[in-house]
Formats: C-alpha cells, structure tokens, sequence
C-alpha cells in the first residue's frame, strides 16, 4: 500500500482530513507556485504575433514603462528560441527548481509539499490547442518533479487550483483533479478546496487549501491602473476618466448554486472548530504583494478571508506573482484590539516564470497601509519556499531557495525569517 492510498484510507474515515503520524517535533515541507509553464505550450497571443528576440523584449520592456516602473530595474526572463526559427518567449525553470528542491530535500527534511495553483499553463486542461489533456499534465506537472520524488518516493504534494487552471472551462478543472486522482504523489480534492491534518495531535497542523479562483470569480470587482508615482487610483476617479475595466470573469468561472459562499462557510468553520495545534491556509491568489498588479485582486480577497485568518490561522502561503515574497499583516484593521503575532503571508510563486516588482507601489503600501509590512522579497528570479513548524519552540521557520538563469538546477540559499505560533 502506497503513502497516499493509507491516506486517503483515513481520509474516508475522518470526513476529508488526511492524517498521518510524524514522531518528529519538526513538521517540514516545500511550498511552490506556478510551476505549469512550458514553452511547447505557448500562449495564443504568441502564437498569433510571433515575434522574435528583439521585439519581445522590446515589448516586455514597453509594458514595464507602462506600469510607470523604473527603467533602470526593468529585466526579463531568459529567452527561449524555437528551433529552427528566430521566434522567441520567454524561457522556463520548472525543471531546474525542481533539480534544485529535490537538492534541498537531500539536505533538509521535506515530508510534502504544497503546490499553489497555476499548474497548467496557459489555459489548463482542456485548451483549444489540438494537444493530448493527459500528455499535457505529464509535462507540465509531474514532468518538472521527478527529481524530486526519484528520492523521495513516498512525498505527496497536495495541490490547488489556480486561475490558469480555470482558464478554459470547467472541463478542464475536473480534468485536472481526474488525472491528481490517479497520481501516486499528488492530491487535490474533486472541488477544488479541502484541509488535511498533518502530524500527532497535540503538535499537528491542519492545512485549509483554497480555490481562491472561485472566491473571486463570485464578485464584482475592477481593474484600476497605478498612478504614475506608484499609488491606487481612487474608484470614483478611475470610473470619471474611464481607466477602471471590470474585472472579467468567463462565464464557467461564474459560482453555481453559492458554490463561493459555501467555500467561505466551510474555512470559517473549519479554522473555527479544527483541534490542530497549527493552522495555515494557501491558495493561489494573494492578499498582499508588491508586485503592482494584483493588488486589486488582494483588496477583494483579503475582505473575504483575513479577519477569519487573522483569528485563527498561522500563515497564509500564496502564488500568482511570479516572485518570492514575504510580508505580514498585523491584523489591527479587522481585529482593532488584536494581541497576536503578526500574520505571515508567505508568496512562492516562481516555479517555472519570474516577473519584476515595483518598487514605487511597495514604498506606497508601505505608506498607506500601517498593518501592512514588507520583509523580504527577490523578483526576475526561479524559485521557492520551505517551511518548518518547529514545536519545540513554537515557531514557523520559512526559507527562500533560488536556482541561477542557466538551468543546471543548482541550490540558492536566499533568506531564512523565523515567526511565533499565533495561537493559544
């Protein structure tokens, strides 16, 4: 009997939490996201207006001053050149960062992982591209980690859904969740959102997985272009000059039946009621970041799910921005007399893509917002997040890695921070 089939076998016992028994007093794994990005799966766009290396550089740097970024932190992916043609994109590291996890994981416990949505790109399962669903997902997500379980055969990484993954149709999703089903080394429940339990009562962890897609997909929310020196734009300006679009949600995506309320119901309840010692949630989409293009997204999701976070959990872990990040949230907006820690919103989202952050939208969150605190962050760079919950002295131990532009996988050691359980 295999790792997972044992949990799952629990799993039916103990109404969707998957327990397992960790002796240890050290609970470690890896966190990761946007993995799902290969060049033999362009984007449409790419295909339609091939360009070559000039001018896709030309056109990435094009859209960086159009965000009003600073010309001199402008850079780019390394780029990828299809054979025997001069058309050009942007390369992928999912197969170094996962040569570079499963080096770490030779030096460092790692009893799972957690994967953070965007799993497929860049439509999800069930693309219009004329390719093989399942041949597809063999790529582009058990493809880039077989290093990793070629050493650690048992190691299961439990999944969720990102908006990439939904891009196409719900076809796709399930699709998806199908082909997780049958994978010895990968989890994700048919809905697309669930918790298991990791560890021995008194020292275990409950884990809630989001489909944040699905949150968001239920509201009414607008796309609001920076100012030029980096600050939001007010909605009621945004609307009068005509630079606020609505957010544009595909038909699919739509909840059905209050399928986005039930999700929130069941993490309210769930991080209310769970007996875990600790508590951490993650899914794709942030609610903090410094990125300078999803934070219209973190407005509306952070109104959704942080004051039920900031009560109860311990972390929230994200993806989406193609970046390593750290930053924290001292919860005084939506608890005014909170005691606890602060909360650490952890981001490993650059398992196979990189993008920049802007730093005149950092030095404005910074001024705006006093919950908020930037700690640490590292752009234009492949890799990802491990993290310890040390009982022994209470405290959350996260650490970034990094592998270089050449691909050879190598292991980058980039910053370790150290956070206090939040609980009682």
């Amino acid at each position: 009997m295999t790792l997972k089939t044992a949990q799952l076998l629990v799993s039916a016992l103990f109404v969707g939490s998957i327990s397992t028994v960790n002796a240890s007093q050290t609970i470690s794994f890896l966190a990761f996201g946007d993995g799902g990005y290969h060049p033999d799966y362009p984007k449409a766009k790419h295909v339609e207006n091939p360009k070559n290396k000039a001018q896709f550089i030309a056109a990435e740097k094009a859209d960086w001053l159009e965000d009003n970024r600073p010309i001199e932190e402008f850079d780019h992916a390394p780029i990828y050149i299809y054979p025997n043609t001069e058309i050009a994109t942007e390369d992928t590291g999912a197969a170094a960062v996962g040569h570079a996890m499963a080096k770490l994981c030779e030096i460092k416990p790692c009893q799972f992982g957690i994967q953070l949505g965007d799993n497929i790109y860049p439509d999800g399962a069930d693309a219009n591209d004329g390719k093989d669903d399942q041949k597809r997902m063999d790529d582009l997500i058990l493809g880039p980690l077989k290093p990793l379980f070629k050493d650690n055969k048992d190691l299961i990484v439990y999944s969720a859904l990102g908006n990439h993954d939904w891009k196409t149709s719900r076809k796709g999703v399930k699709l998806q969740t199908e082909w997780m089903a049958k994978q010895p080394n990968f989890h994700m429940d048919a809905r697309g959102y669930y918790s298991y339990t990791v560890g021995a009562a008194g020292s275990d962890v409950e884990f809630f997985v989001l489909d944040t897609n699905m949150l968001l997909s239920g509201q009414h929310y607008y796309e609001i272009p920076l100012k030029e020196d980096g600050s939001e734009q007010g909605l009621a300006s945004a609307l009068a000059s005509r630079q606020a679009e609505v957010e544009d949600i595909e038909v699919h995506e739509s909840p059905v039946s209050g399928e986005d309320h039930k999700q929130l119901a069941w993490l309210a309840d769930g991080l209310r009621n769970s007996k875990a010692k600790w508590k951490i949630v993650y899914g794709h989409h942030i609610l903090w970041s410094i990125g300078g293009t999803k934070y219209d997204e973190g407005h509306v999701l952070r109104r959704l799910i942080l004051p039920e976070l900031c009560q109860y959990a311990d972390a929230y872990i994200a993806g989406h921005e193609h970046d390593l990040e750290l930053l924290s949230d001292d919860c005084s907006r939506v608890m005014p007399n909170n005691n606890k820690p602060k909360l650490p919103l952890i981001i490993s989202g650059a398992a196979s893509k990189m993008r920049g952050t802007h730093s005149p939208f950092a030095e404005q969150q910074e001024k705006r917002y006093a919950e908020y605190d930037l700690i640490w962050a590292k752009s234009f760079i492949w890799g990802f997040a491990h993290i310890e919950l040390d009982n022994r002295s209470d405290s959350l131990n996260v650490s970034f890695y990094t592998t270089p532009r050449d691909k050879s996988g190598a292991l980058i050691s980039e910053a370790s921070f150290s956070f206090k359980h939040r609980g009682e």
